[in-house]
């Protein structure tokens, strides 16, 4: 059982969740929570004696505060998954200059015997030519991984040197499938939440869901005993995203791959969502993992299947109201995408005609 545990990112839903649970453990001595911005005045009640640090874990004095608190359990959760205000440049900076400042700040200390990491099944990419299950020893097998999901590949890199240069320090990864629930926000509960929700037209990706309360439990228990090796994390059985929309009693809008963005923009200015590259890639393919190693070796069967994780969400969220409205504007940015397209292919195909007429005319001369 850890006495002293320092966990970033406890302004958030998952870190603030996870940081409340060991305030709440008497066999825990002390839990310091660290964030770039304090709790919301909501949150506080609920963290308890979670003795909070306004500090950012980019800058070398994270060392300072572990030492002083001979902290000897770390739980970084703090890694970011959309951006933020200030945009995806600093998003990155947090994301890998921030673990890798956090993980030197263990390599020097004395005092600390284990690390936790949430991670992310999105380090597995999304493409065409992926495996139907992947297990914790495979990679992306795609293009390179963008955002958030390059973000994770590259801490995940840095744990991997960590733990070649620490191997006294217990060292857990935890890749979480897409987090869900009736309280926490992610980009896919975003998605969902679109009373018309865009598809790529000819897709129907399958996906794998974890309801956030089996995803604070993992990484409760890999904070309070130690549980080495990297684990995939989601619940049981997949949903397609056509059976994931219907449940979530939304309306489905098919639309053309390349139209998914002018849609995406459409509803960003709603300030309902936005679409990345990546979650377009997700959204087309899909992602499943093997979690067999989690119940057999971390072990832990989670309490929710995809299913009823996604069921858990819809129930607390409000039923959605369409506005005809919003499907007319909709609509009008996909005809015109599509006017579009064939205005651009009639402009080629006349150009190709010009050109085919003037090499006859020049072959007759």
């Amino acid at each position: 059982m850890p006495n002293v545990v320092l966990i970033t990112g406890v302004s958030r839903h998952l870190g603030g969740r996870l940081a409340a649970q060991l305030a709440a453990d008497p066999s825990v001595d002390r839990v310091i929570g660290v964030d770039t911005a304090p709790p919301r005045t909501a949150d506080l009640v609920r963290l308890g004696r979670t003795e909070f640090v306004r500090a950012d874990i980019r800058n070398p004095l994270i060392a300072k505060v572990m030492a002083q608190a001979h902290v000897d359990t770390v739980v970084h959760a703090s890694v970011l998954a959309t951006p933020r205000v200030a945009g995806r440049v600093p998003m990155k900076e947090m994301n890998v200059i921030g673990t890798m400042q956090l993980l030197a700040a263990c390599q020097k200390s004395d005092s600390v015997s284990r690390v936790v990491v949430k991670s992310t099944t999105a380090v597995y990419g999304a493409s065409p030519h992926d495996p139907a299950v992947f297990t914790e020893d495979m990679h992306a097998i795609g293009h390179a991984a963008q955002g958030y999901a390059q973000d994770a590949v590259e801490v995940e890199g840095y744990v991997r040197g960590f733990l070649r240069r620490r191997p006294d320090i217990a060292v857990t990864v935890l890749r979480l499938a897409s987090v869900i629930g009736p309280d926490v926000e992610t980009p896919l509960a975003h998605y969902l939440a679109m009373p018309l929700v865009p598809t790529s037209l000819g897709y129907d990706p399958r996906l794998q869901l974890l309801h956030e309360s089996d995803a604070i439990e993992v990484m409760r228990l890999a904070t309070v005993s130690s549980r080495p090796g990297v684990f995939n994390v989601a619940g049981d059985g997949v949903l397609t995203l056509a059976q994931a929309i219907r449940i979530a009693a939304r309306m489905r809008l098919p639309v053309p791959g390349p139209a998914i963005s002018l849609v995406g923009g459409l509803v960003r200015n709603a300030g309902v969502a936005e679409f990345s590259a990546e979650q377009a890639s997700f959204l087309n393919y899909g992602r499943v993992v093997c979690t067999g190693k989690l119940r057999s070796q971390f072990p832990y069967d989670p309490l929710y299947s995809t299913r009823e994780a996604l069921r858990s969400y819809v129930d607390a969220r409000p039923a959605p109201r369409l506005a005809a409205g919003a499907l007319r504007s909709a609509e009008h940015v996909v005809s015109g995408w599509l006017e579009g397209r064939a205005q651009r292919a009639a402009a080629l195909a006349r150009a190709a005609t010009a050109r085919a007429s003037i090499g006859a005319a020049g072959g007759v001369g």
